[in-house]
């Protein structure tokens, strides 16, 4: 700082209204001058002798113990930088220096553990040190507040790190834009920057970012790769494009590099490709067969095309004798979904247990157990699965909402009602809370409630496409067909692509025998989404059937009965088509597992009267 601004700082900014005699303060302006000049000529044991006089002599004058305090600071004298930055802020709480100052001694008991003027560590307690990091944070601040991007690049750089630190990415990330920008040569500035991106969940930054990154170092491979897991983080087809593309160059020189298979194969299911993506896990898994990325890659991708036996039969017998050091518990949960899909529900139960057993911490698992639970129709263990798991975490909407359709389900309704209104209270910030109320309106036939409760969750987030899409669910239910219709119309004039949306507005249409071309339309374009998508097979094989086109009716309808054998309302509509053909006996086969299924949505009665009905047509013949 020049002296003549400093002097005119020390005599209009920094002093209180207090008189201190002119003689006083011109002599407090010469030890200053004194002490700037000492400390220029490294004479620092001078310096600090006359800044000291000068505070006596003005002690009004908080920029004398603030210069003071930076000398400190560059003798690595923390406490008495610290101490005479507090006398300044005593004096002026806003002085810039004495804030920077204060910012930068508590930063370093954070970044040091704490380091004493003899420069001895010694471990902070976490406490202790989420309160420096708040400290350093308060006092950085202050140091820049309205001058962010001309203040020196090092104290934003501190406080950059320090919100990184302190879990406050949304203030690190400005700041780190800017000092990217200012400071190209700041060679730790794009990864912090990008690893608030990733913190945020805001992908597409982060791939802006590497993006960059990869054209300064062409030849990284390692960035490459990281740049290539943000693309797929932040999806898209464009995205996903662009990460197959990278990850195929690092292919050719990397041919059986695990990570870049790993990545390959969930680029490639992401993007439809799900044979390549199998075909990838398998090489993967050949490539290297002891560590289980390479099966939990496999599992998805047989997921994608609803291949749950092929799960099972790729992960029991890895999990049943994995090998030395082989972690099973990535892929237990994907066994369990497998045996949940095909109606096997004692041995989804079983893997779920032994999932949880081995993180017996985590929320998700406990989920899944309870979710295996209900669709055994076990809904005592699951209430009691649920409360198990609330026990740890009692402010998890998921456990909530599970238990609460497990007390619905096993004829508690009004309890159920009165767990999620209660949760809706603490979780009115997360729409999933309104969702959850609403479908336990709905399924207790309050559906009013049911609406009420989603417009006002559509008020407090009017673009939120699930709040849409339940409430286009509900007014099916009511029978408001044109309310529902517009809902589905809405999510889609978002997103076009949105498969559930067009599967539903399509299902919705066939179901009713209106506008069949329309609606089989919207279930192909679901479909070349989500090709193999078997309850979408099942809509499009329904559209069939009610326009009266058998043969294309019975090829879906089929293709969906066989990936969803447990599935009630499919096995009824795949009975319906073959009763039609005349296929009698295939008819009561598809009719006898709808009902043995999970039982959703049938009359069971009348499953049972199209029974009869195909036997008195086969006593006919």
């Amino acid at each position: 700082m020049k002296i003549a601004l400093f002097l005119a700082a020390l005599a209009l900014q920094s002093r209180p209204v207090v008189n201190t005699p002119p003689d006083k303060v011109a002599e407090a302006y010469a030890q200053f001058l004194l002490a700037h000049h000492l400390d220029e000529r490294d004479d620092a044991t001078g310096a600090i002798a006359a800044y000291k006089k000068a505070m006596e002599l003005d002690p009004q004058a908080a920029d004398i113990p603030a210069e003071l305090a930076a000398l400190y600071l560059r003798q690595n004298s923390m406490n008495d930088a610290r101490a005479t930055a507090e006398l300044a802020l005593k004096v002026a709480p806003a002085n810039r220096e004495a804030n920077r100052v204060l910012g930068i001694v508590y930063a370093a008991t954070v970044d040091g553990g704490g380091r004493g003027d003899s420069g001895s560590r010694r471990r902070a307690a976490p406490v202790a040190s989420d309160e420096n990091i708040a400290k350093a944070i308060r006092h950085l601040e202050l140091a820049i507040e309205g001058a962010a991007r001309e203040s020196d690049p090092n104290v934003r750089a501190t406080l950059a790190r320090l919100y990184l630190r302190a879990d406050q990415y949304g203030k690190a990330i400005p700041l780190l834009n800017d000092l990217v920008r200012q400071e190209p040569g700041w060679q730790d500035g794009p990864m912090l920057l990008i690893d608030a991106y990733e913190h945020e969940r805001r992908w597409n930054d982060a791939a802006d970012a590497y993006e960059d990154l990869v054209q300064q170092s062409p030849r990284s491979v390692e960035l490459k790769m990281r740049y290539a897991s943000a693309l797929l983080k932040a999806g898209g087809r464009d995205n996903l494009t662009k990460a197959r593309d990278l990850l195929s160059d690092a292919l050719t020189t990397r041919p059986n590099d695990a990570q870049t298979l790993y990545l390959m194969s969930q680029t490639q299911r992401q993007l439809g490709d799900a044979k390549g993506a199998e075909d990838t896990a398998r090489r993967l898994i050949e490539q290297n067969g002891k560590t289980p990325w390479g099966y939990y890659a496999l599992a998805e991708a047989l997921e994608e095309r609803r291949q749950y036996q092929a799960v099972i039969d790729s992960l029991a017998p890895i999990v049943a004798a994995p090998s030395p050091g082989f972690d099973t518990g990535v892929l237990l949960p994907h066994l369990g979904f497998a045996y949940q899909e095909i109606g096997d529900h004692d041995k989804a139960i079983a893997t779920f247990e032994e999932a949880r057993r081995k993180s017996p911490g985590d929320p998700n698992l406990a989920s899944y157990l309870v979710e295996a639970n209900l669709a055994a129709k076990k809904y005592a263990a699951a209430i009691e699965a649920a409360q198990s798991a609330l026990n740890d975490h009692p402010d998890d909407l998921r456990l909530i909402r599970l238990q609460a359709q497990a007390l619905r389900r096993s004829g508690k309704p009004d309890q159920g009602i009165a767990l999620l209104e209660g949760a809706l209270k603490k979780h009115g910030d997360d729409p999933t809370a309104y969702i959850a109320l609403a479908q336990i309106y709905a399924d207790a036939e309050r559906t009013p409630q049911a609406v009420r409760v989603l417009q006002e969750g559509q008020s407090k987030f009017p673009s939120d496409v699930s709040l849409m899409f339940e409430l286009g669910s509900v007014y099916d239910r009511q029978k408001k067909y044109p309310d529902a219709e517009a809902q589905f119309q809405r999510i889609l004039n978002r997103d076009p692509d949105n498969a559930a949306a067009l599967n539903y507005l399509g299902y919705m249409l066939a179901e009713r025998g209106e506008r069949l071309d329309e609606s089989v339309n919207y279930l192909k374009k679901a479909l070349q989404i989500e090709p193999e998508n078997g309850s979408y097979l099942d809509s499009l094989g329904w559209a069939y059937f009610k326009a009266d086109k058998l043969d294309l009716a019975e090829d879906n309808l089929r293709k969906a009965a066989d990936q969803l054998k447990n599935n009630s309302v499919i096995q009824e509509h795949y009975g319906e088509v073959l009763f039609k053909l005349g296929r009698y006996n295939d008819a009561i086969a598809a009719w006898t597992r709808a009902l043995a299924g999970d039982g959703s949505d049938i009359d069971r009665a009348d499953v049972d009267k199209k029974i009869r009905a195909a036997k008195q047509k086969l006593n006919q013949k």
